[in-house]
Order: C-alpha cells, then structure tokens, then sequence
C-alpha cells in the first residue's frame, strides 16, 4: 500500500485529495497545526481513515519528526497562506510559510536521506504569471508575481525546480489556475459570491461587499484538480506541467451565472456594493491556461463544465444556510 503526505490537508485541496487517494488504495496522512483544533477535529470526522500529525510549515523540526515518522511514497505539499488580498497584509508570514515552508520541507527529506524514495508534489500557482506575458499562459510563460503570495509561490517553485535538478528528487509542479468547490473558504470570491446570494434568496440578508468584478480568470472543479495532482505523480519522468480549463471569465461573470442559477434578479447593483477596501495594490487583470502538455502527458482533462461547478457551490450553500 502506498503511503501519502499532504500538508495543507485541512484546506479545499485536502478534501478532495483525500478521498481521491483512499479510493486508489493509499494510506492518507496529513499535516495539521496545533492553531487549527476545530477545523482538524470537523476533518477528522469527515475522513476517519485520515491519519494527522501536528507539524507546522514554519517548524523545520516538526517536519523532520513527520517525514521520518510517516515514511511517505508519495508527498502533496498543498500548505500555504493562499489567499491572495491577505497576503498584502502579511507579506512576512506569507513568504515564510508559502515559500520557505516549501524549502523546508524539501531540506527534510534530503536531510533524512529519502531523495531517491519520496515522490514530491508542489502545488504551484497560476498567480505567479501575474502581469502575463503572453496569453494563453504555458510552462514557458515568464513569472511576473503579483503579490508577496505570487512572489512566495514563485520562491517555493523554483526551489523545487532546483533541488530536482541538484539532487536528482522527483519533484513536480502543478501549476494550478484557479479551482473551487463546495469545500472553498468564505472569504475567497467565488464562493463570497455564492454564499451570500444563497443568503439573499433565503431571505437571511438584503446585500453584500465587492470589490473589482472585472478581473478574469481561468477557473476549474477543484475534485478535477484533485485529480491532476495524482496524475502528475504517476508520470514517470518528474516535470512542471499547467493544469487550466483553457477558459477565461470574469467575476462579473461568475456573479452573473450564479443569480441566474438562483433564479434571482440580474440587476447586480441591487445585491452588491462596491467596496474599495477589497482592492488590492497590484492587480492581476486576465489569467487563461494553456494545459496541452497535461492533456498530452497525463490524459487529463477537465470534467467539470463552469456551470456545473457553480452549481455544486450553490447546493452545497443552500444546504449549509438552510439548516
């Protein structure tokens, strides 16, 4: 039996990576810290067969006693401070657990001598193309980060670019453009979006707060992503490969489609208020992903069309607002 390592295992990627792996036969394990109690005992309930430890991205030694104690085939490192407005706040916390966790980890595994055994996935992010450079963004494609969130991704990816090639570990990167789903926290926009118009139609609040709707972006089923991540692992040579739809929308859009799917007004004005606060310093106005070597690699496509994603969001929502 395969033994996997996901850090990172409480946020929206845990919960569909997690039941993806038990269902091809692995035995999950994950990293949790000890400030997230609450939201690792409501994991741990949803997936009893989940085995967790406490280790923290900032703690080098915390990583060292779980690496050894696991003893992982395989390694997801999906921790991170990864919502974006957030990481303008925090630039400092942000670079230390998004990139310097991801060295950290990295150095465990080579201190422990497990180079040549442990198969290590990084879940880089499509934020570190930011002012792109030409469209339809490719593995090719220059970074230009953004924010310190996009500057740490962008740090922790070619740390694993560069201990692949220093030390010969199979290290890959999935360069994931935006996914959501049922499991996205309340405060990232889609599922701010989704959440507070089920709100509305149930008669729980009259309006709420955005900031710009113009900003576009490529956006995917996280359970399609889940399984991307896998896939990239079961590749036999380690390489970086764009995992995208290929398709481009507006949150304008987003808000657009999901009023229609609540049968709802479509005057946007009358649910939402602008609000500059949610402006951030530097924007990052399109993002559309060019995933042909995933496609042609790894037979991986996305299942999930954008309006069968917005549904699973919204369900999920009427169910969690009606109780």
């Amino acid at each position: 039996m395969k033994v996997a390592l996901i850090t990172g295992i409480t946020g929206q990627d845990g919960h569909h990576l997690t039941p993806f792996l038990k269902q091809k036969g692995y035995e999950v394990h994950g990293l949790i810290s000890g400030q997230e109690r609450t939201k690792s005992a409501q994991f741990a309930d949803m997936y009893p067969y989940a085995k967790l430890h406490f280790g923290d991205l900032t703690d080098f030694s915390s990583l060292l006693e779980a690496v050894s104690k696991v003893k992982p085939d395989e390694i997801y490192n999906l921790g991170a401070i990864s919502f974006v407005g957030l990481s303008f706040n925090q630039p400092e916390l942000t670079a230390n657990v998004t990139g310097l966790g991801t060295l950290r980890l990295l150095e465990s595994v080579r201190k422990l001598g497990l180079a040549q055994n442990v198969k290590i996935f990084q879940a880089s992010s499509s934020e570190m193309f930011g002012k792109v450079q030409t469209s339809p963004q490719s593995e090719s494609t220059p970074f230009y980060p953004r924010s310190p969130y996009a500057v740490a991704k962008t740090f922790a990816h070619y740390s694993c670019v560069n201990y692949r090639e220093a030390y010969g570990m199979f290290i890959s990167c999935g360069i994931m453009f935006n996914h959501e789903g049922e499991h996205r926290g309340f405060e990232f926009v889609t599922r701010k979006i989704t959440s507070n118009l089920v709100k509305i139609k149930l008669g729980l609040i009259d309006n709420f707060e955005l900031g710009d709707l113009s900003p576009k972006r490529d956006w995917g089923y996280a359970g399609d992503y889940a399984e991307a991540m896998w896939k990239i692992l079961q590749h036999e040579i380690p390489t970086d490969f764009v995992i995208a739809t290929g398709q481009t929308r507006s949150v304008k859009e987003f808000l657009d489609r999901t009023l229609r799917y609540l049968e709802l007004d479509d005057d946007v004005s009358k649910y939402v208020k602008f609000n500059e606060i949610y402006l951030r310093p530097t924007e990052v106005d399109l993002l559309v992903g060019d995933s042909t070597k995933a496609k042609s690699l790894l037979n991986w496509y996305p299942k999930t069309s954008f309006d069968e994603m917005i549904k699973i969001m919204v369900e999920n929502d009427l169910q969690f607002f009606s109780k």
